[in-house]
């Protein structure tokens, strides 16, 4: 699927960033040139999220890409396009040369947790003190968003509202049942875009994020 990304023969390659400009620069941008993207920056982003932690080195994290213009159109409409639009004034979604649809597989989590190096004392599968599967597909989403920034590229993450349009999706892409989409993520070239409203309540003090030793 990566090979058919249509090739710009005038894109240079992007000199890796230090990691704290990628991380300063990151942001979600909600709005894209029509400028395809090199399949072999695709191919380097995914080699960097599929990188990312997983308990027990499950690796229940997966991602489809799209990059054909109907099928990003149908994407859209299950991510409710037009409500976005009415507030950053672009489809974003769907005008974006790459989608990436994060998806994780709790199953493979309790599988993995029924082997033996996994049981607990009695033979039994842990009890989940949280879902690591969700913590897992987020991590694989945040290196994903970073390796874009590397590259000179720019994001976004819309969620997937409601069990129809998530059972809407799943079906479109043939994604296994016991996986669950999480999300879309446009990736493309930043065009100026409208910066998201939330963004006046400001970052909040870092006495509130950081607590040494204790809360």
């Amino acid at each position: 699927m990566i090979s058919t990304v249509l090739m710009n023969e005038n894109q240079k390659d992007i000199a890796s960033m230090e990691f704290s400009e990628v991380v300063h620069k990151r942001r979600m941008v909600r709005h894209f040139k029509t400028e395809a993207i090199p399949a072999e920056v695709i191919t380097r982003i995914f080699e960097l999220a599929q990188h990312a932690p997983s308990a027990g080195f499950t690796q229940g994290q997966s991602f489809v890409v799209v990059t054909r213009p109907e099928l990003k159109k149908e994407i859209a409409r299950f991510c409710t396009e037009e409500d976005y639009a009415d507030t950053f004034q672009h489809p974003f979604i769907s005008e974006a040369p790459v989608l990436a649809i994060p998806c994780t597989r709790e199953s493979a989590y309790h599988q993995r947790y029924q082997e033996a190096d996994k049981v607990d004392d009695d033979g039994q599968e842990i009890e989940w003190p949280v879902p690591f599967w969700f913590m897992d597909i987020g991590c694989s989403v945040m290196i994903l968003l970073q390796a874009v920034v590397n590259e000179g590229l720019a994001a976004a993450f819309v969620g997937i509202p409601g069990k129809e349009n998530n059972a809407g999706l799943k079906q479109l892409l043939n994604i296994p049942e016991d996986c669950t989409p999480v999300g879309v993520i446009p990736i493309g070239y930043a065009a100026p875009d409208v910066p998201s409203p939330s963004l006046k309540r400001g970052r909040k003090a870092q006495a509130d994020f950081l607590h040494l030793e204790g809360w």
